[in-house]
């Protein structure tokens, strides 16, 4: 099927969330075309009429100035999950690759989140492992936090050399959450500061489990301001949106913080700029949209 060009969205700007998810929910529910594909999450769903989902190709948008409200309002303009995405957002900042955590339990659409452990207790990749992943994998068994990943660890490094076996590329050992505030510590103006989360083993899915929907993150300084722009290959609109936006702009007040308490005085006058989101498909299924539709009907004046 072709998808015409008006079924996917022009970029925009605002200056509030309000505004932003009244313009995309209009968009959505007026453009958005249905689509089946035979697997989600890894898993068949070729016949299942209820995994039919609505998409938009191609939505991207910005929020100025997003990272300067306070955790509590950031939390009610996004409509974040909280205070569940709160706390999820600190345990992806731990500092340690932990597998699966404790939040992943705790998310108001976890459902059946729990069939994709392995029979290690882990999920075949996570948010905490991509954010730090020089140590990812090492301990071979589930970890609830960043104590318990280090304990473990050192236990089972004792008297090894850890940069063999620590994660490594084609020339170079790989880099984590905590290279790019370095990076960015020591070349503020640098277009480099990009944290990636689909990883080359993702590439293809040939492993045919789940790959991530992030791709990553760009930070970049210009005019005293840190600005962060989201990439995503895949988001569902109802369930992951709204937290999905909360827990990267988290991430940009995160970053500038790091930078501040690290790099002294030059980061104390830069502040939270914007926040941009592209999102290849932006999707839901279909009884969400459904729902989406029947709840905007009844607001409409």
């Amino acid at each position: 099927m072709s998808i015409p060009m008006e079924m996917t969205m022009k970029f925009n700007v605002y200056d509030q969330f309000t505004y932003l998810y009244g313009d995309l929910t209009k968009t959505f529910l007026d453009e958005a075309y249905p689509v089946h594909t035979a697997t989600w999450q890894g898993v068949d769903i070729s016949k299942r009429p209820e995994a039919q989902m609505m998409e938009m190709l191609n939505v991207s948008f910005t929020i100025t100035q997003a990272g300067r409200r306070p955790i509590g309002v950031l939390g009610m303009a996004t409509g974040a999950n909280m205070p569940w995405a709160e706390n999820h957002f600190q345990e992806r900042v731990c500092g340690q690759p932990i597998n699966p955590g404790v939040e992943w339990a705790n998310w108001p659409w976890a459902n059946k989140a729990g069939e994709f452990l392995n029979d290690t207790g882990r999920f075949n990749h996570n948010y905490m492992e991509r954010y730090w992943p020089k140590d990812a994998g090492l301990v071979d068994e589930a970890t609830t936090t960043a104590e318990e990943y280090d304990s473990k660890l050192t236990e089972l490094m004792d008297g090894l050399e850890r940069d063999d076996d620590r994660l490594h590329g084609i020339y170079h050992g790989a880099g984590d959450l905590n290279d790019v505030v370095n990076l960015l510590g020591r070349d503020p103006l640098t277009r480099q500061a990009y944290l990636p989360v689909f990883f080359p083993e993702d590439t293809g899915a040939v492993h045919g489990e789940r790959v991530p929907c992030t791709l990553g993150y760009h930070f970049i300084v210009r005019n005293g301001e840190l600005h962060l722009v989201y990439y995503l290959r895949s988001c569902d609109f109802v369930r992951h949106m709204r937290d999905d936006i909360y827990l990267s702009v988290r991430l940009q007040q995160w970053m500038l913080d790091q930078l501040r308490a690290r790099f002294g005085e030059y980061w104390s006058d830069i502040r939270p700029g914007s926040f941009t989101m592209h999102v290849t498909s932006l999707h839901c299924f279909i009884n969400d949209f459904r729902k989406l539709q029947a709840d905007h009907a009844t607001n409409i004046p």
